[in-house]
């Protein structure tokens, strides 16, 4: 049962990961039907004054004492490297008398430096994948989703991902009431699925040379025809062959998967600036259809395009 909740901070926590776990776990919101937990703010040392990544400081009621007898140990975002070594014994110590662990963002580095995500799978905000796997080679990170849910470890991704993990937990532990009772009272979905892709910008690729530019940006101009690699190598004045393999070598991809990453972009920006149709917006980014569209959107975002445009779309866009 959740009932006690650790949450652990270190000098360079950021307020809002911390916060996060704060509004999940640390409000009372008995008169909404949800139990009440036990919230510890939990440093070091108890009394000593925490700076934040943005100056504001924290001063914990508990050591690492308060982490004895926790059912959930929670690690708010924060520096990656150079963590005190007690805290990270402590966290051990705790997952080993049975405490779950959460991390919201890059808390994940914490984590990682306690060993217990060895040979796991795990997740983290998408700027420190790289990062981490350089830092963690043993564990199995996915960049794609919003959290991972091993069981008694949860990784999330950047902010507002771990509301979903807390929320999942809670709904986990719970069950479905009380978890959207919390999310009512925050204004946020109740449920994202973790596996859920996280929402990265994505960029229109650039040519590390300048041989290919100007086939791409009229490939950008001709989003809604046809392109075969034949007609691109002839506009290029390249043979087929030599054509394909620059592509590759100059955008990291081919043609086709190039340019189905351009046509959902072009998709993505009207689902958050127009209320055009599916089928609509699928004419005029080059997929002819609304199945079309809906299968590139979901291989490469993650969601279909209607929930992505009730997420990002602005207020009357449906």
């Amino acid at each position: 049962m959740l009932r006690t909740v650790a949450a652990v901070l270190i000098d360079g926590f950021t307020p809002f990961e911390f916060g996060v776990i704060c509004e999940v776990f640390g409000i009372d919101r008995t008169d909404d039907g949800v139990p009440p937990f036990e919230f510890r703010v939990c440093g070091e040392h108890a009394g000593r004054p925490l700076r934040s990544s943005v100056g504001m400081g924290v001063l914990p009621d508990h050591g690492l004492d308060g982490l004895d007898g926790a059912d959930l140990v929670a690690l708010p975002a924060g520096i990656r490297d150079n963590h005190p070594p007690a805290v990270v014994d402590a966290v051990r110590d705790a997952r080993s008398r049975g405490a779950t662990l959460l991390s919201v963002c890059s808390g994940a580095f914490l984590l990682g430096a306690t060993g217990l995500l060895d040979g796991r799978r795990c997740t983290t905000h998408w700027r420190y994948i790289e990062e981490f796997r350089e830092r963690f080679p043993k564990v199995q990170v996915d960049p794609d989703v919003l959290f991972v849910d091993e069981g008694d470890v949860i990784t999330s991704a950047g902010t507002a991902a771990g509301i979903d993990a807390c929320l999942h937990l809670v709904r986990r532990e719970l069950g479905t009431k009380v978890a959207n009772a919390i999310a009512r009272r925050m204004v946020v979905p109740p449920q994202r699925e973790g596996g859920q892709q996280q929402y990265i910008d994505l960029p229109i690729p650039e040519c590390r040379g300048d041989s290919l530019q100007p086939v791409l940006n009229w490939m950008l101009d001709h989003l809604t025809e046809e392109h075969t690699v034949a007609a691109l190598a002839r506009r290029a004045a390249m043979s087929e062959r030599t054509f394909a393999r620059r592509f590759v070598a100059e955008t990291g991809t081919t043609p086709h998967r190039w340019l189905s990453t351009q046509r959902v972009l072009h998709a993505r920006t009207l689902l958050e600036t127009t209320d055009l149709g599916i089928e609509e917006i699928a004419r005029r980014c080059g997929f002819g259809t609304g199945a079309l569209l809906r299968h590139h959107f979901h291989k490469i975002v993650g969601v279909s395009p209607a929930d992505y445009r009730r997420t990002f779309a602005p207020s009357g866009a449906n």
